[in-house]
């Protein structure tokens, strides 16, 4: 029996390219929205060229492109932006992620699209926002998450600031575009019959944004004590002890034992009681002003035993900890096999046979385990005619 997925029946225009509305269209299309893709011609997104080590569509595309159809069409023609309001016509959602002004200078605005489809919900991300006065500027992620204060924060406090090793601020305004997304559909559905204004239907989300949405109390931190957070690398500022540490076999943990009931078992774990007795460690403020004191009493631990000892004594007194896992490690775990969570599709890899390779599940888990992932991204235009007859021949024959 085929199950039914959330969003069955909704249908969305994607006109995204690399990593931030694609993102949103990603999440969209795993819970059973149709996602229509739009492409440019010969070269497609080029996110496809992204990471390429073999083929002609890196596994980069394929995973976040994941559940969508790709329709070719060239939207700095007059053919190619007509079909797009025609399909806007059609959709219940558009998202885009050029930089503001874009579509409306090729004639495919809000304002046209909406005459189009008085119900459509139009989202758009962009690295700074659709108004102020940096609207206009371009940016990527990287130099969103420095704008949006993350990057300040990344790295050792004696050397310059580092980016994680993912696009993380295209990830999260993807989210935020989905669940913008889902609330205007939620409010359409809920107001049903009622008119709502553009201004209602239109999510706005910048990436510099969606990374400053995510830096906890940076900002009051300042303004309310004058206090400028600084790099401290693997720990969290003001939380001891919580870091990552090499074990004997050369492995590392990540082991977070700040909370005031787990450092006293924690200090016992690694054979320190006298640390889990001092007065002085008995609150986070103490400990934080000795955290080098404690990193260098556990790292003494750590060094002592192989990883899967130093989280067998750990798990035993109840300390929070875990393995810095490698792709390698995620791809032979047993907890993401058993929740669906890495799912092998047949893809070209260049070879003359298709590959079985493994994609991340879909997140979040329902039913108990990873909804099964429909498709991997498709290649350049593979759904171009299906869409044509379906939308665009049809409405305008």
């Amino acid at each position: 029996m085929t199950r039914s997925l959330p969003l069955d029946g909704v249908r969305v225009l994607e006109l995204g390219n690399y990593i931030a509305a694609p993102t949103a269209g990603r999440l969209l299309a795993d819970f059973g929205a149709e996602v229509i893709k739009v492409e440019r011609p010969e070269t497609g997104d080029e996110l496809r060229n992204w990471r390429l080590y073999a083929g002609t569509t890196s596994m980069l595309f394929r995973t976040i492109n994941r559940n969508k159809k790709s329709l070719v069409l060239d939207l700095k023609t007059e053919e190619g932006r007509r079909d797009v309001v025609t399909l806007a016509a059609e959709c219940d959602i558009v998202l885009e992620n050029f930089r503001p002004g874009t579509l409306e200078k090729w004639g495919i605005g809000p304002d046209v699209l909406t005459a189009a489809n008085p119900n459509l919900i139009i989202t758009r991300i962009s690295a700074f926002g659709q108004t102020g006065p940096m609207a206009s500027r371009p940016g990527f992620a990287a130099v969103a998450e420095a704008f949006g204060g993350l990057r300040e924060l990344v790295g050792d406090p004696d050397r310059p600031p580092v980016r994680t090793g993912v696009s993380i601020g295209d990830s999260i305004a993807g989210l935020y575009a989905a669940f913008g997304a889902m609330m205007a559909l939620f409010q359409r559905e809920n107001r049903r019959g009622e008119k709502i204004p553009l201004t209602d239907r239109t999510i706005d989300v910048a990436l510099n944004e969606a990374i400053f949405s995510m830096m906890e109390s940076l900002v009051p931190d300042y303004l309310a004590y004058g206090i400028q957070r600084e790099r401290v690398g693997g720990r969290m500022e003001g939380i001891a002890p919580s870091n990552a540490y090499t074990c004997a076999d050369g492995t590392s943990v990540v082991v977070a034992g700040n909370s005031d009931a787990i450092f006293q078992r924690y200090m016992h774990a690694i054979e320190r009681p006298d640390l889990a007795t001092d007065p002085d460690l008995a609150s986070n403020d103490g400990r934080w002003r000795r955290r080098d004191e404690l990193d260098t009493a556990i790292g003494a631990f750590t060094a002592r035993h192989p990883r899967e000892m130093v989280l067998k004594i750990l798990d035993q007194a109840g300390v929070p900890s875990g393995p810095i896992f490698t792709a390698a490690d995620i791809a032979s775990d047993e907890q993401y096999a058993a929740r669906n969570m890495i799912q092998h599709l047949p893809v070209d890899t260049g070879e003359t046979e298709p590959k079985q390779v493994g994609f991340p599940g879909i997140v979040p888990v329902i039913g108990g385990a990873s909804l099964p992932i429909r498709s991997v991204g498709p290649d350049l235009g593979e759904h171009t005619d299906e869409i044509r007859l379906r939308y665009l021949d049809w409405s305008t024959s």
